[in-house]
């Protein structure tokens, strides 16, 4: 990793020394609500590489969700440049767009988003339906993910019928089944309680270790020290990033 100075602040910029996932530069939103206008992001510059482990921390309103959802490619910046894969976000149409989620980001969400009347593994197949992927190997691959992540014994169990970290097996299955080029976690661990959660952490870990790109929005100290790499956000600026070992 290298650092420049980044203009209008004390903070650098790290840059990746190898291939570069995402860079953000300049990027800001701004929120019109009624006369008032919220300036949710103001000039955040961003790069990551591929194969980090990246945790975005912050308090209410310092814009981490918001620079979550530009990650995610589902939501436009006011201003500044998005670049994933050397790719010009703004520059995409709406199906260019879809393409990207689907195939090149994988979702973890608080809330799992599990489709309730559908099994582990026709959960986890979802995306590769999406892609046009043929019956029999989105099946097979998506019986692969699940054991990846020690749902073996439970593909064809339902979200009701499952504990809430197995329940986030199943959404992070769904997130890899793809082979992403960039994981995005947005509080994986809010509904679980704090023995489920290291597990869930624990399988974070391991998916880095294989290769993995993952970013993972936090409020939780503990589940930002899983990460190698921590950007702080407040008042919709960078305010410290931090590369750990």
């Amino acid at each position: 990793m290298q650092s420049s100075p980044l203009i209008g602040s004390s903070v650098p910029v790290v840059r990746p020394s190898g291939d570069v996932v995402i860079r953000i530069e300049g990027i800001t939103k701004e929120y019109v609500m009624g006369q008032t206008t919220i300036q949710a992001l103001r000039g955040v510059d961003l790069f990551i590489g591929r194969n980090e482990y990246l945790a975005v921390m912050g308090p209410s309103g310092s814009g981490k969700s918001t620079l979550m959802n530009m990650l995610g490619c589902l939501d436009t910046p006011s201003s500044g440049r998005y670049e994933f894969n050397g790719k010009d976000v703004a520059s995409m149409e709406d199906d260019e767009l879809a393409e990207i989620r689907n195939r090149e980001i994988g979702f973890v969400f608080q809330t799992f988003n599990l489709l309730p009347r559908s099994t582990s593994l026709q959960n986890v197949e979802l995306p590769l339906i999406y892609a046009g992927v043929s019956p029999d190997e989105r099946q097979r691959r998506a019986a692969e993910a699940l054991m990846a992540v020690g749902l073996a014994d439970r593909m064809y169990h339902k979200p009701n019928e499952l504990s809430g970290g197995q329940r986030q097996r199943v959404a992070i299955a769904r997130a890899v089944v793809n082979q992403p080029s960039i994981i995005l976690a947005d509080e994986p661990t809010g509904n679980l309680d704090s023995r489920t959660g290291e597990e869930i952490m624990g399988l974070f870990g391991r998916l880095y270790e294989n290769g993995n790109t993952i970013v993972i929005v936090t409020h939780e100290e503990e589940i930002a020290e899983h990460a190698r790499r921590v950007v702080r956000l407040r008042d919709g600026i960078i305010e410290s990033d931090e590369q750990r070992c």
